[in-house]
């Protein structure tokens, strides 16, 4: 028993529109698996939420796309509600899915139910994480710096001259619930605004509208449970008007990373301290991406948490790890015993009077 394998599931794709790049991370996490340590299993999700099991060529031939992912229900509702931890064919899952039904606690509170260890932060962390609104008054609640923002919901009247009063030109439009920069735009000049509110409400029920904060884009990542670290932050230089989707995954010179940041000392120290405390103000575990404006001036301001981070080959977590000398395999290895970690200590809750 002592040598006996850990049963990992990879957990990936997924209904959102960030379906494409939980693939990318997805295969790099498999990789990245001592596969003398852990029996994998991979568990595709189709963009119609079907849970499909497949074979590990769904990830390692390059041609693989979200087409080719099986769209019958058939032999694998992998881990159907009622499911305890002794009947799973697992010992802990993975989930690398990006974005809503899987980064905002919906994947989580079905994990929860099952009893099975799982990596990353819970259904409350999770949640908040994800809606951008939520998590920007729980930081400033917490006393870290956010920009200013304004919130609308589907039906509320909301007009140019308004924005354009309480938060200047440009600013940024964008859904309350997505990632990877999908259906965010930049707002220069009124005729843009229409499209920019359409582009925002066809993703969520809820959008965000940010001042433009000019200087620096900083990310710095955060590894652990109750007793955080941070690692070197790096900075997103955009080759293109802002870091878009596009920029992000589709032009290679769309971005240049810079590991580490340039930053002095202070401001290195003072941007990790920033992280771990907006890591904690947003009840997290696990693992986040914390991301950061950083003004001419020097001042950090937080701008959003990411809780399941990109993992692809141009992402900036591990990137950040292995600066910190954290490499793949072993940031991965780490991520897995946190959350079983995280899991024993659930299980010595009490749960009766």
């Amino acid at each position: 028993m002592k040598n006996k394998k850990i049963r990992v599931a990879v957990l990936f794709g997924g209904k959102s529109a960030e379906h494409d790049v939980s693939i990318q991370s997805a295969k790099n996490v498999y990789n990245s698996l001592d596969k003398k340590k852990y029996e994998v299993s991979l568990i595709g999700i189709d963009q119609q939420g079907s849970w499909h099991k497949l074979p590990e060529r769904y990830l390692l031939e390059s041609s693989f796309t979200k087409s080719q992912l099986p769209m019958q229900r058939g032999e694998s509702g992998v881990i159907p509600v009622g499911m305890n931890a002794e009947q799973a064919a697992f010992d802990v899952v993975f989930p690398v899915l990006h974005g809503p039904y899987g980064e905002d606690g919906s994947m989580q509170g079905l994990l929860k139910l099952t009893n099975l260890p799982f990596v990353g932060s819970g259904v409350l962390g999770s949640a908040v994480g994800m809606d951008k609104d939520v998590a920007k008054r729980l930081l400033r609640d917490a006393g870290l710096p956010v920009g200013k923002f304004l919130v609308f919901r589907r039906g509320e009247e909301i007009t140019f001259d308004k924005v354009k009063k309480e938060l200047g030109l440009p600013f940024f439009v964008k859904p309350a619930n997505l990632g990877s920069s999908i259906g965010v735009s930049k707002v220069k000049e009124k005729k843009e605004f229409a499209a920019s509110i359409k582009e925002a409400f066809s993703y969520d029920t809820k959008i965000l509208i940010e001042t433009f904060i000019p200087g620096k884009e900083v990310e710095c990542s955060v590894l652990g449970n109750e007793n955080p670290i941070a690692s070197v932050p790096g900075e997103i230089v955009a080759n293109q008007d802002f870091y878009s989707y596009d920029a992000k995954y589709l032009d290679e010179t769309g971005a240049t990373l810079k590991i580490p940041a340039a930053l002095s000392k202070k401001q290195t120290k003072e941007v990790q301290a920033l992280a771990i405390k907006g890591f904690k103000a947003l009840c997290l575990d696990g693992m986040a991406r914390m991301d950061f404006f950083c003004t001419p001036e020097g001042k950090f301001y937080l701008n959003e948490a990411n809780t399941i981070p990109g993992f692809t080959n141009i992402s900036m977590y591990p990137k950040l790890w292995e600066a910190s000398g954290i490499k793949y395999q072993e940031l991965v290895d780490t991520l897995i015993e946190l959350a079983i970690e995280k899991h024993q200590q659930d299980q010595l809750l009490k749960k009766s009077l």
